[in-house]
């Protein structure tokens, strides 16, 4: 189903307090199926004493919520080491969860940073189909444009006539350049046609689109690795980013997702999707565990302020269900 842009006004970057709770309210409320999810295994406390069989049960739990086995192996092991044998409360075991979720994801929280010596300064956004490829780059160029950039979108999804309409809503309603091609047209050289015009024109920011093509696919990833090859023609250190974008309804899916797209186009950074529609969210914690990819935005809704850059803090209380 097509989407079409909302609210292309972001909030401003000095964070005011309303902007911040109303961004809590998007995470909390978006995660509120992940935090759900691990709600029943601090309802197991509720009942009993924190025996083995109960820690037991918070491992399996955990590791159905995707944690990964290391963070659960963690949690389990720091409920074990304090309270074993012992009455906890709910909340305290959501304390323990969220502290143990954010010293997982501290380190791959990292925001995008746009080299403004470096123009067009060019973001490859792969991932497979329906991951919301298309609309993360319309809110990316809202918010680049928002910070001043100019910005040129780039209409890579040459398989689909309705992703180069979709990407063209957006970059109407958000004042960006755009360039596209007739649908069936060669993805790569489109490629080199935008960053040729974009360097001319002195344009800050080039977001280029990419068809969606599942990972098992040699033939469409071979496809990508010509894309790369071609916008270097333009630029040997382009792309200066390469986005993956997951979506959180796959879950352990994401997994094989970035391992063939980080081999294939070299992947840079993580945008994590569909937080709002699925109870597993904690499969970024596993990503984190076995790749250590920067983290750059995740999204929690369709509205442009629904996609920000990733907190660690923030995350991890809002999918252990405690307050901000």
């Amino acid at each position: 189903m097509q989407e079409t842009p909302q609210d292309l006004q972001p909030a401003d970057a000095g964070e005011t307090a309303e902007a911040r709770q109303s961004w809590w309210r998007r995470l909390s409320g978006g995660l509120k199926r992940s935090s759900s999810a691990l709600g029943a295994i601090s309802d197991l406390v509720s009942k009993r004493f924190l025996d083995e069989a109960t820690l037991e049960e918070i491992h399996d739990g955990l590791i159905r919520a995707d944690l990964g086995s290391d963070t659960a192996a963690r949690i389990v092991d720091v409920l074990s080491r304090t309270r074993q044998n012992a009455a906890i409360t709910p909340d305290e075991v959501k304390a323990v969860v969220a502290a143990e979720v954010e010293k997982a994801l501290a380190d791959v929280a990292q925001p995008l940073t746009i080299d403004a010596a470096t123009k067009p300064f060019v973001i490859l956004v792969v991932g497979v189909n329906g991951s919301g490829k298309t609309t993360t780059i319309g809110k990316l160029a809202a918010k680049f444009r928002a910070e001043g950039r100019s910005v040129m979108l780039a209409a890579g999804d040459t398989f689909r006539a309705a992703a180069i309409e979709q990407l063209k809503i957006w970059a109407v309603r958000s004042g960006t350049d755009f360039v596209a091609r007739d649908a069936g047209a060669d993805a790569a050289g489109l490629a080199f046609d935008a960053l040729t015009m974009a360097k001319a024109r002195g344009i800050d920011v080039v977001l280029l689109d990419t068809a969606g093509r599942l990972q098992n696919r040699s033939e469409l990833m071979g496809e990508l690795e010509k894309i790369v090859r071609v916008v270097k023609k333009v630029d040997a250190t382009a792309p200066h980013a390469v986005l993956l974008v997951l979506d959180a309804t796959v879950g352990q899916n994401a997994l094989s997702q970035v391992e063939i797209f980080g081999k294939t186009v070299g992947v840079t950074g993580l945008v994590m999707t569909k937080l709002d529609g699925t109870a597993r969210g904690g499969i970024l914690v596993a990503l984190a565990a076995k790749f250590a990819l920067p983290v750059n935005y995740i999204g929690v809704g369709e509205g442009i302020d629904d996609l920000a850059p990733f907190s660690a803090h923030d995350f991890a209380r809002a999918i252990a269900g405690l307050d901000e």
